[in-house]
């Protein structure tokens, strides 16, 4: 195998790589570091003794994320304020005709599930991500990770049981986010709180993650009432050189606030029932780099 064709390979399964890494981690720049390590273990390989790239590939690039995801854990803790998952561009077009399939990669990378994903131990993470985000086989599983089926089973059992449990409901129909997300964003940036209080579900949740580096509110925000206020107090501070756009973030459509042309913060809802049911702001600035070159 030439040098060449073994880019072309990697490159070929690059994508896949990052998906793995992104949904183990939830950054993009620790995914990256993960794919750019992987790369460097493949092309040192001796891959002729390769007989399917694809699974040895996912096997180091798993491998990787949980040793890096056992590094950050650490770093979380220090944390402040709520954490959300660094925004991740998704555009599956033409890669992934099949709808149901796209249903499941968007969910799996879904800010609600992502968050629910941090509780997990890095190896019920990568069971959970390897099985219901790509579909391997428990054996496969098992391979890669060097243990047996069995206890593979129960890692992904046990990690099926907590997502479960602990994700929040939401509707996935592209039409009506959209239709939601718009009249959310008119209301929000003319600071209608009559407005608001009609599409949000009583019980609504805000999430707003800056890391301390800009403002957010550094607890969660629950109920109509308070997520509407806080709302309506941004719109009334404003946002110089204001501008937004629409773009798909893990797997919904989002609103990416721009002030004099840079990324200033993301929003995205969930919705269910014809109800806003989470607001998820993200203003941490390191976490919008990636979107300035987009």
């Amino acid at each position: 195998m030439t040098t060449d064709t073994g880019t072309d390979v990697f490159e070929d399964h690059r994508p896949v790589l990052m998906g793995v890494a992104y949904r183990m981690l939830g950054r993009v720049a620790d995914a990256e570091d993960v794919v750019q390590e992987a790369w460097l273990r493949w092309s040192g390989a001796d891959r002729a003794e390769v007989r399917e790239p694809r699974g040895y590939l996912v096997r180091i690039t798993t491998r990787l994320a949980i040793d890096r995801l056992r590094q950050v854990k650490a770093r979380n803790e220090a944390y402040v304020g709520p954490w959300l998952p660094e925004p991740y561009v998704t555009d599956f077009g033409d890669t992934v005709p099949d709808t149901a399939e796209r249903a499941v990669l968007a969910d799996s990378v879904s800010l609600a599930v992502l968050v629910v994903l941090e509780s997990l131990s890095p190896l019920e993470r990568a069971v959970f991500v390897l099985r219901e985000a790509f579909g391997y086989p428990y054996a496969d599983i098992a391979a890669m990770l060097e243990r047996g089926e069995p206890a593979v089973r129960q890692l992904a059992g046990r990690a099926r049981r907590h997502v479960e449990e602990r994700r929040p409901r939401y509707e996935v129909d592209p039409g009506r986010r959209r239709e939601l997300t718009e009249r959310f964003l008119a209301a929000a940036g003319e600071g209608d709180l009559k407005g608001l209080m009609a599409l949000l579900a009583p019980d609504v949740r805000l999430v707003g993650d800056s890391g301390g580096k800009s403002r957010a509110p550094l607890r969660v925000l629950e109920s109509a009432d308070k997520v509407g206020r806080f709302l309506v107090g941004v719109a009334q501070k404003g946002v110089a050189d204001l501008s937004f756009r629409f773009m798909e973030i893990n797997g919904g459509l989002a609103v990416v606030i721009l002030s004099a042309g840079k990324p200033d913060s993301v929003f995205q809802v969930d919705v269910f029932e014809g109800r806003i049911q989470a607001v998820y702001i993200m203003r941490n600035p390191d976490k919008l780099l990636s979107l300035a070159e987009v």
